[in-house]
Formats: C-alpha cells, sequence, structure tokens
C-alpha cells in the first residue's frame, strides 16, 4: 500500500486587492497617514487566486497541474512550499518537499554556487556528510563545474537553473515540486530532468509538477489536475484530462477578439485565420493560409515583435514563427494608427487534424502570451489522389531527384 505524501483538503487563497502592505517604520506610518488626509477610505477588493482545491499526492506518483495563465497553479505549489499560508483549507505533508518554482527563488545571489548547494541541503536537514557525498554528482549534472565558486548572481537564467534543478532533485526529497521554470533550459538539458523524475518516481518519491507543455505532461504524469479560475475544473488520468482541457473554451469561430483594450502602446482588434474557403475554422492540407494580426499603434514605438505557437490538440508544440525571424523580418518601425500583419503557412506542412493557436508579442521590451485563442482544423487536400497516412507531426512534400552515376 503507498503512502500518503501530500494532503491538500479545501485549501484557498485570498488577497485584497489595493491593501497596502504595513508599515516598517515610524516614517513610513507618517507618510501613510499625510498620504490618506482628504481622501475616502476605500474598501480593498478580494480576489481568490484559490479556492476549494483538494488532492492527495502518494509515493511514487506524478501529478502534473494544467491550466491557463493566472488559473491558480503557482499559487497551489506555494502553498505546498509552506511560502505561503492558504487563507483556508490545509496542506498536510508527510516528508521533506524540495521545490523549483521561480528563478530566483531560493539561492542566495551573493553566495557562490557551492555555498548555495550546502544552504539549500541544510534548509533540507540534511548533514554536510550527506550534501558532499552528493555535491560532485549535483555539480557534473548541472554542468557548472567551472562556475561552481562564482557567485549565483553572475550565472545566465540557464545556468541558474541547471543548478537549482540538480540541487532540487539531488537532495534526496520525498516530494520534489517542479514549476514552469525548465522553459528555461535547452532541450537536452530538459531530457536530463525528464530523466531525473522518472528516477525519483520509480524510487518511491513523488513529483508535483506544472507546466503548459501538455506532451511533457502526458509523459510523465499519470494523474493531472486542471485548474481555472483557482477552481479544479477535472482530475484524473492525464489523457482525459488533457482532451478535455484541450477541447475547452474554443469555440468554432477561427478567431480571436479581445474582450477589452490591451494597453495604452499596443491594442489588439483582432486576430484570425484566413484560409481562402466557406468554413473559417477549416482549412484544406495543401493549400496555403495566412494567421492575420489586425490592431492599432497607439504611440511611437520600434517594431515589437510578433509571435505564434502551433500546436495539436494533444498540445504537442508543432512550430513557431516571429515576425523578426531573419528571412522575412519586420524591421521598420511601425507607423501610428491601425496596422495588419500576415504571417503565411505553406500547404503541405500540416497534417490532417485540430490545431491551437498561441500567439505573443514584445512591446517596449515586455512580451505577452495568449494561450490557445482559438482552433482550426485541417482537412485531407482537395486534390484527387490521397496522400498515404504518414508518420510524423508534419507532412512537407519534399523535392526527390534521379541522377545518373558515371
Amino acid at each position: 500500500m503507498s503512502n500518503l505524501l501530500i494532503s491538500a483538503q479545501s485549501l484557498g487563497k485570498k488577497y485584497k486587492l489595493g491593501e497596502l502592505v504595513l508599515a516598517l517604520s515610524l516614517r513610513d506610518r507618517v507618510t501613510d497617514a499625510v498620504r490618506s488626509i482628504g481622501k475616502k477610505k476605500r474598501a480593498p477588493a478580494e480576489f481568490w487566486a484559490l479556492r476549494d482545491v483538494s488532492f492527495d499526492l502518494h509515493d511514487g506518483e506524478v501529478i502534473g497541474v494544467i491550466g491557463r495563465n493566472g488559473a491558480g497553479k503557482s499559487t497551489l505549489l506555494k502553498i505546498i512550499s509552506r511560502i505561503t499560508e492558504p487563507t483556508e483549507g490545509a496542506a498536510h505533508l508527510y516528508g521533506r518537499v524540495s521545490s523549483l518554482l521561480e528563478v530566483g527563488v531560493g539561492f542566495h545571489p551573493e553566495l557562490s554556487g557551492r555555498e548555495n548547494v550546502f544552504l539549500n541541503g541544510a534548509i533540507l536537514s540534511m548533514s554536510r556528510v550527506e550534501i558532499r557525498r552528493k555535491f560532485d554528482e549535483i555539480v557534473a549534472f548541472a554542468e557548472v563545474e567551472q562556475f561552481i565558486d562564482t557567485p549565483v548572481k553572475r550565472y545566465s537564467s540557464g545556468m541558474y537553473v541547471r543548478l537549482a534543478f540538480a540541487v532540487a532533485a539531488h537532495l534526496e526529497p520525498d516530494v520534489l515540486i517542479v514549476d514552469e521554470v525548465l522553459a528555461v533550459g535547452d532541450i537536452a538539458f530538459q531530457r536530463k530532468c525528464l530523466g531525473k523524475m522518472e528516477d525519483i518516481r520509480r524510487t518511491g518519491r513523488a513529483v508535483l509538477v506544472v507546466s503548459h507543455n501538455m506532451s511533457l505532461i502526458s509523459q510523465l504524469c499519470e494523474n493531472v489536475l486542471w485548474l481555472d479560475g483557482g477552481k479544479v475544473v477535472r482530475s484524473g488520468p492525464t489523457r482525459e484530462v488533457i482532451a478535455a482541457y484541450m477541447a475547452q473554451g474554443v469555440g468554432g469561430s477561427a478567431e480571436w477578439i479581445p474582450d477589452a483594450p490591451l494597453g495604452d502602446t499596443f491594442e489588439y482588434h483582432r486576430v484570425w485565420i484566413d484560409g481562402g474557403s466557406g468554413d473559417a475554422g477549416t482549412v484544406a492540407a495543401d493549400r496555403a493560409f495566412d494567421i492575420v494580426y489586425d490592431f492599432t499603434v497607439k504611440k511611437p514605438m520600434h517594431p515589437g515583435r510578433l509571435a505564434l505557437l502551433i500546436a495539436s490538440a494533444e498540445g504537442t508544440p508543432i512550430f513557431t514563427s516571429t515576425s523578426t525571424d531573419r528571412l522575412s523580418a519586420i524591421r521598420e518601425p511601425w507607423k501610428l494608427g491601425r496596422q495588419r500583419v500576415r504571417c503565411t503557412i505553406p500547404g503541405h506542412l500540416l497534417v490532417p487534424g485540430r490545431y491551437f493557436v498561441t500567439i505573443s508579442e514584445q512591446v517596449d521590451m515586455v512580451e505577452v502570451l495568449r494561450e490557445r485563442i482559438f482552433a482550426f482544423t485541417v482537412t485531407e487536400q482537395n486534390s484527387l489522389t490521397t496522400r498515404d497516412a504518414r508518420l510524423g507531426i508534419i507532412a512537407p512534400l519534399l523535392e526527390w531527384r534521379a541522377e545518373e552515376c558515371s
């Protein structure tokens, strides 16, 4: 019989928007009092980041947590990690928990990599002997041998994450908690992390992981918790929950119209598919189609960067493209007023199936991600000859030619 490691019972976390942090000095208190003269005191609005969330995690189990940005995933992990207290409910931990949440959390920037390894081990109640026994393995896994005695504030984000994951995973926690930070690492390192998490599961320990990568979640997790608006929408076997998650929230219309203005510099009006067919949500596999961005530039600015990600219905990323790609970069400053930008996706690329579109824009050095804003379906090509079913996630028609041998 498996042992219970985490029991979350009706967890809730409430924040009060506009509420001031308690003053830390007499000067702060006097300043706050002066600022409030003549102003009506307005009751802060309440915001529930998490509400009535319950689940159990047993040894040898890997549970994934999925949901859109702002769904409450990171708040849940912070409560489980004892970084923040729940407003209601309780999280009971029955073992040693190691967390890898945000880049920059858990390490002291002024200390070297070596010193931070020992500091984190001490926080996990490990003796120096235990830490020394694991030290070389941690450094080798993180691939930071040359920089282990350098203050971590000088590390790149990739180096930082590699060392942070190596420390969290190798100090033998009963539960490893991992947020989306693995997206910072390269593909080779992500594979190493997946292998390490599999090792943790096989040795009877447990993993709680948050990711937007449905392919990773499918590969790693047996069960999934889907959050939306701070509440559990569905939980259960991975394949069933992911299928429901990918199908929700996207209608048949292959377009996105924002509910409200999105900024004082850059504002979307509409993003849609122009496929040249009567049904806007359907494109033929052999036909090119455009994803069209319609927006207004409100203030003078250098060219921003538009990007899109096409993903399968299962969440597997198919490809990404940006408006600053080398061969087709948009380099001229955007003019004030209404603009329209098209990204053309060639025919004979996507296999028949259902796809989701995620977009992002980078304006004034700030990048905003808008996940799965609409869906579309690729149908078999219109030509009389039907292509044979092919393995792979794309089906390009490549050039083949015969050459005579002399």
